[in-house]
């Protein structure tokens, strides 16, 4: 078979063999052929600065040395065994290490899977079958994470409202659904069910942080209801502090679940909890009726153990957050003076490791208020970042380790293009 060499032939190709053309997770209308440090380069040969990074596993970025060494000493060894192993144990100590709320953890491949298996394992733990999720909060493909995760209509909470086809309504009437940032509602919800096993909460929702004083009185609300509190650290677990978001803000969850940067950039992700709460995967020790069945063909492999394993003793190195944060302020304050000084309205939402702009003045506290005035504005201002060498999604910008002094150069002229061309709309 012929190599097909031209994005446009291999976006040919994926439309006989890929629903949409695509893999589900990112415009299709781009093929990725190879990254190195903070630099991507499609199909045609275009270079790009990678603030996608895999949606924010590479955060030290592509093909990092000494995570590529790592790996590479491990693959003559085995790749996957479906059976224990020395790193995925070492591994699972440094997270117990890392992370408050973390005793024991089990692995999986995704997040996602994660997730599914934190609201299952609080239901085995409680006896209670309703979860509470907030509106735009994303926690996997499972059906209880398909709950108004995206709703494109608003109904009264905590009405759960699906957002995928064949999720049986036997689900949603599981689901309780409050906007974030409210605690208010929350604390009304709590009051009026007595049968949550849970709440679930991206401690950063999408790019919307937390108010003051919210996680702490979530962590409050459950002590008070015997409710567990779930924290899906997918993308917070050792991006916002190495302890994630647990160290940030100082507030410790019942469960936590993790990803992404957890692997170094391959497929594996876990729960955690503690010895009390995670006995529950262990039938033996409470007997038939409380096992949690859990188990998958590459969970705690060894290639990924060892490429999370590199990551994380490189994130701990003096000044590696303070370089981040230092980096993703510094884009935060380029795009938003370059907006500033040319009238566009704008809000910087987020944390300086992960954030975006909304084309808006107005605060963005939750779902509904997260909202461009003119959602063209940013369809345009991103277009435009990518025809001049920035790629990123739509919705967010993360910095990853690896940026340079001429990534930043480069950012800068392309933010200067897409603002002007934003400004010619006004």
């Amino acid at each position: 078979m012929n190599r097909l060499h031209s994005q446009k032939e291999w976006i040919e190709r994926a439309r006989h063999v890929l629903p949409a053309a695509g893999l589900g997770n990112f415009d299709p209308g781009i093929v990725i052929a190879r990254g190195n440090g903070s630099r991507v380069w499609d199909e045609d040969g275009r270079e790009y600065v990678d603030y996608l990074i895999g949606s924010g596993p590479m955060l030290l970025g592509h093909g990092h040395p000494e995570v590529m060494e790592a790996v590479l000493e491990q693959l003559p060894l085995g790749m996957t065994f479906f059976a224990g192993n020395a790193k995925s144990i070492e591994l699972a100590e440094a997270i117990c290490d890392a992370m408050p709320c973390c005793e024991h953890v089990r692995f999986v491949a995704s997040g996602g899977e994660a997730d599914m298996y934190a609201i299952r394992l609080a239901r085995a733990f409680t006896g209670r079958d309703r979860i509470l999720k907030f509106e735009g909060g994303y926690h996997g493909m499972s059906a209880e994470a398909q709950m108004s995760l995206a709703p494109s209509r608003q109904v009264n909470f905590p009405t759960a409202v699906p957002d995928s086809a064949g999720i049986p309504q036997g689900v949603a009437d599981q689901m309780l659904i409050a906007p974030f940032n409210d605690l208010e509602v929350v604390a009304e919800l709590l009051r009026e069910y007595d049968d949550i096993a849970a709440i679930i909460a991206e401690p950063l929702q999408r790019i919307i942080p937390a108010e003051p004083g919210f996680l702490s009185g979530l962590r409050e609300l459950c002590d008070t209801h015997g409710v567990l509190l779930i924290f899906d650290e997918i993308v917070t677990g050792f991006r916002l502090a190495y302890g994630g978001a647990q160290e940030r803000y100082g507030v410790t969850p019942d469960i936590c679940t993790l990803g992404k940067i957890t692997g170094g950039g391959f497929p594996l992700a876990a729960i955690g909890a503690s010895a009390d709460i995670m006995r529950h995967f262990d039938k033996s020790a409470v007997g038939e009726e409380g096992w949690l069945m859990q188990l998958g063909t590459l969970s705690g492999n060894p290639v990924a153990a060892a490429a999370g394993l590199k990551t994380m003793e490189v994130l701990r190195r003096n000044g590696t957050y303070e370089k981040l944060r230092t980096s993703g302020g510094a884009l935060q304050k380029m795009q938003s003076e370059a907006l500033t000084d040319a009238g566009i309205p704008h809000t910087i939402c987020g944390d300086e490791t992960l954030f975006d702009i909304w084309f808006t003045e107005k605060p963005c506290r939750d779902y509904r208020s997260a909202r461009h005035d003119d959602p063209d504005m940013n369809r345009v201002y991103n277009e435009v970042l990518r025809e001049h060498g920035v790629f990123k999604s739509p919705g967010k910008l993360y910095p990853s380790l690896a940026l340079t002094d001429e990534d930043f150069q480069l950012t800068a002229h392309a933010v200067s293009k897409a603002t002007a061309a934003v400004a010619a709309r006004l």
